[in-house]
């Protein structure tokens, strides 16, 4: 047993010595999440403003913002409302969802649960996942659609189009119509 014990804190002693790669990447991981700063917000307001004019407005009951290093986000919780304005500064487009996601580095904004589009022309959009991409004025979603305009409506997968949703494009369109 003597002889053991001397082995046994030998062996301790070099283990603490030097950390495995994984063990190291394990501590600067939790060190960088010790790192993320965090703002809570309630009855939220945001303005996106772009060149001095309001290019977007969304509103919701609570918002958490995330601030690290290398990612900025906030989560909004809903009811969210969302208001899109034209060159002229007028509301081009209005939106609802249960929830939203503002991605600061891509300057784009993702709607989730329920979400319903009207523009002022009276073109409706309803999916479950919306994203709007504030450098390209486009609205994008890889999930299903339903867009119902004054003249017909359309359902399909895949959805990419502009944001009074005048021009769009149903990668994969679907339903019934008929042929006069």
């Amino acid at each position: 047993m003597r002889q053991i014990l001397p082995l046994l804190l030998f062996y301790f002693l070099t283990a603490c010595g030097e950390l495995s790669e994984y063990d190291a990447r394990q501590i600067q991981s939790t060190l960088n999440d010790s790192l993320i700063v965090t703002t809570e917000s309630w009855d939220v307001e945001m303005m996106i403003m772009q060149e001095g004019e309001t290019k977007l407005f969304i509103e919701g009951s609570y918002a958490i913002n995330y601030q690290a290093e290398d990612r900025r986000f906030t989560k909004i919780s809903g009811p969210v409302y969302v208001q899109i304005f034209d060159t002229t500064g007028a509301v081009e487009t209005e939106a609802w969802s249960k929830r939203a996601v503002y991605l600061e580095e891509q300057a784009e904004f993702e709607l989730f649960d329920s979400v319903r589009v009207q523009t002022a022309s009276n073109r409706f959009l309803f999916s479950e996942y919306l994203k709007w991409s504030q450098n390209t004025d486009l609205i994008t979603s890889p999930y299903d659609v339903i867009i119902i305009t004054p003249q017909d409506s359309i359902s399909g997968r895949g959805f990419e189009g502009v944001t009074d949703l005048s021009t769009y494009t149903i990668t994969e369109p679907r339903g019934r119509f008929l042929v006069e």
